[in-house]
């Protein structure tokens, strides 16, 4: 018998626990540690902050549906991780013991390194969690009452690009449809060197799309872009040149503002010495197992991933769903071969794959390997990706209640079948 604890109960955690239930069998107990009740579909956020949904749509109560699998489930924010002792320390003075420790934490946002920046002491809005998208969308709903200016995009060292696109396109449906899209100047910043290179050195050829699509929207963007400081009013960014050099500030003027933070790693986990790169991401091996301690195990966007290339401004690399479910396929399949006495083989792939909704239309991002250069690499736009996009969202809650833990993208994504259906589809 093996004792098993998960640390997070996002999309890595929550997937990582009914797979080890599932595969792993009653005889090792399972048990996941998550911060709040609910299990929040994230990817859903943009929707929320524009009232497209609420968030009792997109949530479920965790407890319910892992109690009923045989999960235990603590609803307690970690305090301390003993690597060593193996334990892990809970705020309510609990102490969880385990042989295998799974890190799916997510990331803490690094509103704090920018002036003003973030939802709660500052002037920005956020996607990144469904309060913060709840919180948008009541801000939103003041600013279409006397609208002005808005900002949407990414700062230096944001390693999530896709929700900030996403944003901007909603955004602009949403106004057009409220017809005051012509009260709205809108300006994308973002630490990329240009559009639709969202830390991966561009798919296919996301860059003339992504171009394209912010000329037709009559959306403004700056490249190579710091952002020194939010205002009330304003946005207040440093450019770069090519080689990082600053060429000057400017403020742009923002009424309204959605702007992705940084990321780092959660308090907890940076603390445990030699588990973490400089910025607290969990350092794993191809095998998604820490090299320091061979019982702790990671994945999602806590995991550290080296940028692919430099860039003038510091941009980082997202972690997609479907590279999520291939980390914890592969923690899954290697602790069930070393729990059978087999070496831990198992080799997951890291492939990028995002669906972005832009409100009456999306665009698809394939890169299979997410780093260059890679087998399969192109970007497609069409109404397809907006149902797809739904879709993947009805059947993502849909496992998450009934515990399902099938690949979900590979099956019923991205299969070269699915796709081509799709696209048959897209005018119907």
């Amino acid at each position: 018998m093996a004792k098993i604890t998960v640390i997070g109960a996002g999309l890595a955690g929550m997937s990582a626990a009914y797979e080890l239930r599932q595969f792993l069998g009653a005889e090792h107990p399972v048990t996941l540690i998550g911060q709040g009740p609910l299990f929040s579909f994230t990817p859903s956020n943009p929707w929320i902050a524009v009232g497209w949904r609420r968030p009792d749509q997109t949530n479920i109560p965790a407890a319910e549906h892992l109690t009923r699998r045989g999960i235990t489930f603590h609803e307690q924010p970690v305090t301390r991780i003993d690597a060593e002792g193996n334990r892990v320390e809970l705020a309510d003075g609990t102490v969880v013991d385990h042989d295998y420790l799974l890190i799916c934490t997510g990331p803490k946002l690094d509103f704090a390194a920018i002036p003003g920046l973030g939802p709660d002491t500052g002037f920005t809005q956020s996607v990144c969690t469904s309060p913060h998208a709840e919180h948008a969308w009541q801000q939103y709903q003041q600013f279409t009452a006397n609208p002005g200016p808005v900002v949407v995009g990414a700062v230096q060292g944001a390693s999530c690009f896709g929700p900030a696109y996403e944003f901007a396109f909603i955004l602009d449906a949403d106004l057009r449809k409220r017809k005051i899209r012509d009260k709205v100047p809108m300006t994308y910043i973002t630490s990329e060197p240009y559009v639709g290179h969202m830390g991966l050195g561009g798919v296919g050829d996301s860059k003339s799309l992504m171009e394209s699509e912010f000329r037709q929207r009559h959306i403004q963007w700056i490249t190579n872009a710091k952002v020194v400081e939010v205002r009330a009013d304003a946005i207040v960014v440093e450019e770069h040149d090519e080689a990082g050099k600053p060429k000057g500030r400017r403020e742009v003027p923002a009424k309204y503002s959605m702007l992705l933070p940084a990321f780092a790693g959660v308090d907890p986990v940076a603390a445990v010495p030699g588990l973490c790169n400089p910025r607290g991401f969990v350092i794993v091996d191809k095998h998604q197992r820490s090299p320091k301690y061979a019982n702790i195990f990671s994945a999602g966007v806590c995991v550290a991933i080296a940028p692919n290339e430099p860039t003038p401004v510091p941009t980082g690399v997202p972690k997609t769903g479907f590279m999520i479910e291939s980390m914890v396929t592969t923690i899954v399949r290697n602790l069930q071969a070393e729990l059978a006495g087999k070496p831990a083989t198992f080799e997951g792939t890291w492939n990028a794959v995002c669906l972005a909704d832009m409100g009456d239309t999306g665009t698809a991002f394939v890169a299979l390997p997410q780093i260059p250069p890679r087998n399969v690499t192109w970007a497609k736009k069409g109404k397809w990706v907006h149902l797809a996009k739904v879709a993947f969202e009805k059947y993502f809650l849909h496992k998450m209640r009934t515990g399902v833990s099938e690949p979900i993208y590979e099956k019923y994504i991205l299969s070269a079948l699915g796709i081509e259906r799709l696209k048959e589809n897209e005018h119907k």
